[in-house]
């Protein structure tokens, strides 16, 4: 399995952290946050992985050019593409078969396994197109919006209606089978589309992490991550 990082985005509501580098290369716990998730990569027996580029693309180049493991290819986007673009124009270089993308800026610490296992080990690629990792959001200090998704209980994912308040949280991590993206023109548009297309032929499934999760996307936000870690301390822990 091949995997991929998120990493074009403009990291807006991260300024002025966000001025003059890439929301990916921010700092956490002494190591950016790319290279969190390429750990996270290398540790699940990812062997190849692809990271975008657009703002301060340069940085990021620079960024992946130090690590020997995942081999990784950088794909510079001149105009943003969002999500699902950035995603469809990579898939000559992900492969015919499943792979893996986490958003550049997602942080997580794994339970008893970690989070790609469990994701690789449920995928079943004849009844699936896409399986989410998802996040209580009951777990998660300071969570956004009224959720993201419910879940059936076979793990099934539908979006939530006008008066209803979704459990989870996408967490930004992912197993996605090259059909759910094939039929795209490669263009500017969100993964919401497809999950959306998904959805409507019961092939969008979720798998709740059992580890904790961290939402970054303020400075604040940052900050309070950097000090849960120091301190052990997490949200929702009783004590």
């Amino acid at each position: 399995m091949k995997g991929m990082v998120l990493s074009a985005g403009l990291g807006t509501r991260m300024r002025p952290l966000t001025n003059d580098t890439a929301k990916p290369l921010l700092p956490l716990a002494g190591r950016t946050l790319l290279d969190h998730a390429l750990d996270r990569f290398q540790a699940a027996g990812i062997e190849e992985a692809v990271v975008n580029a657009h703002w301060k693309a340069e940085r990021v180049v620079a960024a992946t050019q130090g690590r020997a493991a995942p081999r990784l290819r950088v794909q510079l986007e001149p105009e943003l593409l969002e999500t699902g673009g950035g995603v469809r124009r990579a898939l000559p270089l992900l492969g015919p078969g499943p792979f893996c993308v986490a958003n550049g800026d997602a942080f997580w610490l794994d339970g008893p396994t970690p989070a790609i296992a469990r994701l690789r080990a449920r995928f079943d690629p004849e009844t699936m197109d896409a399986l989410l990792l998802l996040v209580r959001m009951v777990a998660v200090e300071n969570a956004p919006g009224r959720g993201d998704f419910m879940m059936d209980p076979l793990g099934g994912l539908r979006r939530p209606r006008a008066h209803e308040i979704a459990p989870f949280l996408y967490g930004g991590v992912q197993i996605l089978h090259p059909r759910l993206l094939e039929p795209e023109p490669v263009e500017r548009f969100s993964l919401n589309r497809c999950y959306d297309r998904a959805i409507a032929e019961g092939r969008l499934f979720g798998l709740v992490h059992d580890g904790v999760w961290f939402h970054l996307s303020t400075p604040r936000d940052l900050a309070r991550a950097e000090m849960r870690l120091a301190d052990g301390r997490f949200y929702g822990e009783k004590g």
